[in-house]
């Protein structure tokens, strides 16, 4: 049996109902979340997240299929919604860091792709003097009821995420785009591998096209997006900001 870890996993392994499990302290982060610049949102998340972040689409395939993910940071390695190791109070934190050590994972038998999903947590979770899900009798205890809703409803979403993403790449609705910025000063910014919504071939849409955008409620969250692209001049300022205060800091 094969199982590839999700972006920001190290080793995933099915959660056994006897195992125990460091479960994280109140605010705490995973690496991957201090460390990202861009982290994976849903379908459901685009009404809260598009209010902070920039919300676009990525392909790592050359266009066959995109992914939804938010900006949160503008360089390498940055993630300026994260300070002194937590997520700022007042900023939405999605749901993909808030699953964390846990996720629905895919598996392989025999190089065959599986159709269902297990349940896994990080490898280095698991600790004996950790918290157990389960009681002797293999029963779900009362913690673990709001973690596996939480990966429940983040992996039907995530289909729904996924069939929103294909039908605006069969419109040839998503076009690829990049963000430069020069600081005062010298220095400069530039991200590239993203895309977004043309307008004026969203105007174009046929009759039949433009009813199934409403129907499943998809248009409404093209325009979040969309909407969303006027956060990156406020990351550009939160940037400078947090850039003045580590240089009085210092």
């Amino acid at each position: 049996m094969q199982i590839s870890p999700p972006f920001g996993f190290k080793e995933v392994v099915p959660l056994q109902r006897t195992a125990a499990v460091r479960l994280p302290a109140p605010g705490e982060l995973p690496a991957f979340a201090r460390h990202a610049n861009a982290i994976p949102i849903s379908y459901s998340e685009l009404a809260a997240a598009c209010r902070e972040y920039p919300i676009v689409f990525t392909s790592s395939d050359g266009g066959k299929s995109y992914a939804l993910v938010v900006v949160v940071g503008l360089t390498r390695g940055e993630n300026l919604f994260v300070r002194d190791g937590r997520w700022e109070a007042t900023s939405y934190v999605p749901a993909y860091v808030r699953r964390y050590p846990f996720c629905m994972s895919r598996v392989r038998l025999d190089d065959v792709e599986q159709q269902q999903r297990l349940i896994c947590v990080e490898m280095s979770y698991l600790d004996e003097n950790g918290e157990k899900l389960f009681d002797a009798e293999g029963k779900p205890l009362e913690r673990w009821a709001p973690i596996e809703k939480l990966l429940n409803e983040y992996e039907a979403d995530l289909e729904r995420t996924r069939e929103m993403c294909a039908i605006l790449a069969d419109y040839a609705l998503l076009e690829p785009f990049a963000m430069q910025a020069n600081f005062e000063g010298g220095g400069q910014i530039a991200l590239s591998g993203m895309a977004r919504v043309d307008e004026k071939r969203l105007e174009s849409l046929n009759a039949g096209q433009m009813k199934n955008l409403l129907k499943k409620g998809i248009l409404g969250r093209i325009y979040a997006h969309l909407l969303s692209l006027e956060n990156f001049p406020r990351m550009l300022a939160r940037r400078a900001s947090v850039s003045t205060e580590t240089t009085g800091a210092a």
